[in-house]
C-alpha cells in the first residue's frame, strides 16, 4: 500500500572517487548517477504514543482492539534490516494471554530475527500494558499479526550505495528526534526536501540545505532536523556526494486533517488514522460488553431474590450500560467520519486518474460496512435504554 513512498527514489550526479582532472566529454564518464533509496514515511505516533488504559477486566474484542492500536511500534521495528531475514515478506505474530495468575504478550514471527523479536516484544510490551484476570476468571486470549512487506512498507536495506546508506541512516535516527516533532502531537507533519553534501574529508554532513516549507511550522521542523542531520557520522570513499532528501510524514493518531500534505500522502495518512478508530471501535465493544455483563448478573440476582434493594444498583449498572453503549457508537461514528473523508478524497483523485477506481469502490464498500455496523450500535444502544428499571411516578 506504501509502495510509492516507500521505494520513492531521486536520481543525483556524484563525482567518483579517484578520478584525475578531465576535459568536459571525459568529466561526464567519471560522474554515475545514484538511485537514492531508504527515505520511507516516518509515523511520528511514535513520538506521540497513546496512553492506553484498558476496560477492566479486559475481554477478547479490548485485547485485539489494544493490539492494533501498537501496530506503528511493531512496523516501526521492522524498518530496520537487522530485524529481519532475507526474505521480502517478514511477519510478527502476537499472541497475549490474560489469566488470574499472569499476563503475557508472546511473539513470533516469519523472517524475523531474534533482534527483531526483542524489538516486537519491547513494543508491545510497553504499548499495551496489561493486568492480570480477578482470581477465579476464566482466561483470555488475543491474537494479532502484523505484515510487513520489503517493497510495500517503510524499509532500509543498507549497501546500495553511499547516498542510499546514509539516507538509511537519516531514516534509522527518526525516532530518537521525538523533540523535533513535539509540536505535531494532533497532525501529521509536512513533507520536508533537504540538499545533503556529503565529503570524504569532512567526518560529518558538509552541508545541509532545507526548501522552505511554505509554513512557520515546517521550517522550525527543518531547523530541528537538520540540527540532528549535522551530528550524524559520514563515511565517504567518493571525494564528494551531493543529493536531497525527503521527508514525508504521517501520524497514525493524528485528530487534525492532513492538510499540508498533497492528496496521494494524504489517502495514505487516512489509511493509518482509520487502523485506530478501528482499533477505538474494538475496545469500545468490548468495553460495552463487559457493562452488559455486569448488568445481566445484577438482573439476574435481582430475579432470583426479588431484593428491593438492588434496584439502586440495578440502575447504576445500567447507567453504565448505556454510558458504554454511548462510546462504543462514539467509536463507531469517528470510524465513520475517516470513512467518509476517505472517499471524499479518493472520487477527488479519480476526477484526475481513472486508476483511482478500483480504490473508490474498495472504499465506498468500507464506508457501507461501517455504516451498518453503526446501525446495529444504535439499535443496541436503544434496546439497552429500554432495559433500563423505570421510574415509577
Amino acid at each position: 500500500m506504501l509502495r510509492r513512498l516507500a521505494i520513492a527514489s531521486v536520481l543525483v550526479t556524484a563525482a567518483c572517487a579517484g578520478q584525475k582532472a578531465a576535459g568536459p566529454a571525459q568529466a561526464a564518464s567519471v560522474q554515475e548517477r545514484m538511485r537514492i533509496t531508504n527515505q520511507p514515511v516516518f509515523d511520528v505516533a511514535l513520538c506521540h504514543p497513546r496512553e492506553l488504559t484498558l476496560p477492566q477486566p479486559p475481554n477478547q474484542a479490548v485485547l485485539v482492539g489494544a493490539l492494533i492500536t501498537a501496530r506503528p511500534q511493531v512496523m516501526e521495528c521492522l524498518v530496520d534490516p537487522k530485524n529481519r531475514g532475507p526474505e521480502a515478506t517478514t511477519k510478527v505474530s502476537v499472541k497475549t494471554n490474560v489469566t488470574d495468575q499472569a499476563a503475557t504478550h508472546t511473539i513470533t514471527g516469519e523472517n524475523l530475527t531474534p533482534e527483531g523479536q526483542k524489538c516486537a516484544q519491547a513494543a508491545v510490551d510497553k504499548a499495551v500494558p496489561l493486568q492480570t484476570l480477578p482470581q477465579g476468571a476464566p482466561p483470555v486470549t488475543a491474537e494479532a499479526q502484523f505484515i510487513h512487506e520489503l517493497n510495500n512498507s517503510p524499509s532500509v536495506t543498507f549497501g546500495i550505495n553511499e547516498g542510499s546508506d546514509f539516507s538509511g541512516t537519516v531514516r534509522l535516527a527518526q525516532p530518537q528526534w521525538c523533540d523535533c516533532y513535539a509540536p505535531f502531537s494532533t497532525q501529521a507533519p509536512p513533507v520536508l526536501t533537504a540538499k545533503l553534501k556529503l565529503m570524504k574529508a569532512s567526518p560529518t554532513p558538509a552541508d545541509i540545505t532545507f526548501e522552505p516549507s511554505g509554513s512557520t511550522e515546517g521550517d522550525q521542523l527543518a531547523a530541528c532536523l537538520k540540527q540532528k542531520i549535522a551530528a550524524l557520522p559520514v563515511t565517504l570513499k567518493s571525494d564528494e556526494l551531493t543529493f536531497p532528501h525527503r521527508f514525508v510524514h504521517f501520524h497514525a493518531q493524528a485528530t487534525e486533517p492532513a492538510a499540508s500534505l498533497p492528496p496521494e500522502l494524504r489517502f495514505y495518512q487516512l489509511e493509518l488514522v482509520r487502523g485506530q478508530r478501528a482499533a477505538d471501535a474494538a475496545i469500545a465493544f468490548g468495553a460495552r460488553a463487559n457493562a452488559a455483563e455486569a448488568y445481566d448478573a445484577i438482573v439476574a440476582k435481582y430475579q432470583k431474590t426479588q431484593d428491593w434493594k438492588l434496584i439502586p444498583e440495578l440502575r447504576e449498572k445500567c447507567a453504565a450500560l448505556v454510558k458504554a453503549a454511548d462510546g462504543w457508537l462514539a467509536a463507531i461514528e469517528a470510524q465513520q467520519g475517516v470513512d467518509e473523508a476517505t472517499l471524499t478524497l479518493v472520487k477527488s483523485l479519480k476526477a484526475k486518474d481513472e486508476a483511482w477506481a478500483e480504490v473508490e469502490t474498495a472504499s465506498q464498500t468500507t464506508l457501507a460496512t461501517t455504516q451498518k455496523e453503526l446501525e446495529t450500535a444504535k439499535q443496541r444502544r436503544q434496546q439497552d435504554e429500554a432495559a433500563c428499571p423505570k421510574e415509577r411516578k
